[in-house]
């Protein structure tokens, strides 16, 4: 039975990362990291937005289980158990530092301690109309939001205080097993960085290797994203800017990997304490004219997983599809605690590496795409089930950036993977779900807001 800590950025593409290959950003704390445990090299959020991969990962439930399918938190029901308030019945001492984001507000979720949650307000995101789609106006002047700032990170300072408090002052007095959940916000945008991380990566911002021209970059949602966030009026100055700053905002998280490792070591809990570093969802970063997530492509859809501590082993990677509930699952395995039979999910401490037959499954149903769309992975294979354009079908092996369907060409293929997603979900009926909640939603935003 080992103590627990979970570090969860947002936004964070992984890779880019060193671990991952990126050759230009620094990250020396996840290579230590990876040397030190394991790297689940395969990993997927539950959903490419904030509210929905957030909230299937307090509640142990997939997203349109529980309905949030949005950033939008208007009808949300707020009823569903947290592992926090089920790890507590269980006496487990659980922390949970930072931004929430979730179906239901800090002071309802039942941790322990509940610190600097950071609540989205009523009605939260109210730009996801479908019919007709929402644009965001401003999106093409929130491309300058990069550049050396001396404010840059101060939330995250606070949270990181926070949370280095609890390890070095409360965390080795506890009779009990603990969990540490800590949510700090880089690198989502905007990119600033303090001064000294926006100058280490002076004149090293750069061009997407994969614009407009391919046919991944027009098939209809991705059309729709680019409408949206407005990312054909971006400039080349902007996107040299932000995936500049984007490079110090991954090492400003690199940096707080360390703290933390650091403040183990000085307590002598690094022995008894798992460690797993991850984040909500990825970054399209320009790839295919795109920026910032909702797509389920994999720049958007892959998350960093990271686990190191006495239930993982030393320098190995799993090349096994694993999603963020199982990094929840991960949390009740490590603390000795029984975790509800019907949530989803399975502990990294028993994924079995290279398991061609595992299935990982994400869905998306917010803003700026004109419908709903499911993923299912399985060994080398993707599938992007989309309820109101062409389906897709990859072959990640062969084609790691997606830049071929192959949908027609292999149709038993994609019949199988569709048969997995079936599995899962009756993917019309969820869908029509979600349009209806949705539907509901803007009328009391229009009603009341």
């Amino acid at each position: 039975m080992s103590n627990i800590i979970v570090l969860t950025s947002d936004e964070h593409n992984p890779f880019v990362s060193s671990v991952y290959g990126h050759t230009k950003v620094k990250t020396p704390n996840m290579e230590r990291l990876a040397k030190m445990g394991t790297v689940f090299k395969n990993a997927y959020c539950p959903s490419p937005l904030c509210m929905p991969a957030r909230s299937a990962f307090v509640s142990g439930r997939r997203v349109h289980e529980i309905q949030a399918y949005s950033n939008c938190n208007i009808n949300l029901n707020p009823d569903y158990a947290s592992y926090g308030s089920e790890l507590v019945k269980q006496d487990v001492y659980t922390v949970f530092i930072g931004k929430t984001d979730v179906y239901a507000n800090g002071d309802q979720l039942g941790f322990s301690e509940m610190i600097l949650p950071g609540d989205r307000r009523p009605p939260g995101d109210s730009n996801f109309c479908r019919n007709p789609m929402s644009v965001r106006n401003d999106a093409a002047g929130r491309a300058f939001g990069f550049g050396a700032k001396e404010t840059a990170a101060q939330g995250d300072q606070k949270r990181m205080q926070a949370a280095l408090d609890f390890l070095t002052r409360k965390a080795p007095n506890l009779s009990q097993p603990w969990s540490l959940h800590i949510n700090i916000t880089n690198p989502h945008f905007p990119h600033y960085a303090m001064r000294d991380l926006w100058e280490m990566y002076e004149g090293m911002g750069d061009m997407p290797e994969f614009g407009t021209e391919h046919e991944s970059a027009n098939h209809p949602y991705a059309r729709d994203l680019r409408d949206h966030f407005q990312t054909d009026d971006f400039t080349k100055e902007q996107i040299l800017g932000l995936r500049h700053g984007y490079l110090a905002c991954v090492t400003y998280v690199d940096r707080q990997i360390g703290r933390i490792l650091e403040a183990l070591e000085e307590t002598g809990q690094l022995e008894n304490t798992n460690f797993i570093y991850t984040s909500d969802h990825g970054d399209m970063l320009g790839k295919f004219g795109m920026w910032w997530k909702c797509s389920l492509y994999e720049d958007s859809v892959r998350i960093p997983c990271f686990a190191a501590g006495p239930d993982f082993e030393k320098g190995k990677v799993v090349d096994t599809p694993v999603d963020s509930l199982d990094i929840q699952a991960t949390i009740f395995k490590s603390v000795g605690a029984d975790r509800p039979v019907d949530w989803t999910g399975k502990p990294l401490q028993e994924i079995e590496d290279c398991d061609k037959d595992r299935v990982v499954f994400s869905e998306y149903h917010g803003h700026g795409t004109r419908s709903g769309a499911y993923l299912i992975r399985k060994g080398d294979w993707k599938l992007i089930y989309c309820m109101a354009a062409p389906h897709l079908l990859f072959n990640l092996k062969e084609d790691p950036h997606e830049l071929l369907n192959v949908y027609e060409k292999y149709p038993a293929k994609a019949d199988e993977l569709e048969a997995e997603l079936r599995k899962i979900c009756n993917p019309e009926r969820e869908n029509e779900r979600a349009h209806q909640f949705q539907d509901e939603q803007i009328s009391v935003i229009n009603s009341t807001y």
